[in-house]
This record gives C-alpha cells, sequence and structure tokens, in this order.
C-alpha cells in the first residue's frame, strides 16, 4: 500500500488546513488509517486514529477540538482537519495505516510520505 500526503503549507496562527492522505490500493478500506506527527528534534507523535468504517475516531488529548480526522472510503482517503493552528503544531504530518486502533507508531503497517506543516506567528 502506498500513502501519499498532501495539504501541508504554511498558515498563520489561527488558521485552518486540511490534510490528505490517498491510499494507492482499496484494502486501505479495511484498516485503521492514523496521523502523525513530528517536529524538528522531537520524537513522532500520535495525532489522531479512524477505524475502518469511519465510525471510531481517537484523538491526541492535547489536539482534541481542534484536530479532526475522517476518511472517505469511496476515495481511499483520509483528512486531518486542522483549526485554530499554533505555531506548536509545526511538524511534518504522516498517514499511517495500522494494525489496530492502537496510539504507538510501532503497529503501523506502512507511513505515508510526510506533508509539511507550518505555522507562522
Amino acid at each position: 500500500v502506498q500513502l501519499q500526503a498532501s495539504g501541508g503549507g504554511l498558515v498563520q496562527a489561527g488558521g485552518s488546513l486540511r490534510l490528505s492522505c490517498a491510499a494507492s490500493e482499496p484494502t486501505f478500506r479495511s484498516s485503521v488509517m492514523a496521523w502523525f506527527r513530528q517536529a524538528p528534534g522531537k520524537e513522532r507523535e500520535f495525532v489522531a486514529s479512524i477505524s475502518s468504517s469511519g465510525t471510531g475516531t481517537s484523538h491526541a488529548n492535547s489536539l482534541k477540538g481542534r484536530f479532526t480526522i475522517s476518511r472517505d472510503n469511496a476515495k481511499n482517503t483520509v483528512y486531518l482537519q486542522m483549526n485554530s493552528l499554533k505555531p506548536e503544531d509545526t511538524a511534518s504530518y504522516y498517514c499511517a495505516a495500522m494494525r489496530g486502533f492502537y496510539t504507538a507508531s510501532e503497529f503501523v503497517d506502512y507511513w505515508g510520505r510526510g506533508t509539511q506543516v507550518t505555522v507562522s506567528s
């Protein structure tokens, strides 16, 4: 499975971005999908995950209320809507296909390439 993330860019604090992650195969539809992020000098951290059907989601506590994960299985795509962005949200964002509804990166089966999000103050 190839995962292609897009939608990153430069945005001012308080702004919004929507990231997309397109999967190359329909088998994506049976996978739990997730977003992680990694800021310079920091470890990669969990952002959000979504069940294969889209009915179950999990978001990092620190991001609840600002970030929302969703998916469209007909388009083989998962999204991350990011609102009220802060400079500390600056990071490379990675989508991932996971082997279960976990938050740890050790349970990732496939990584997509990162998309850079930069939030200016």
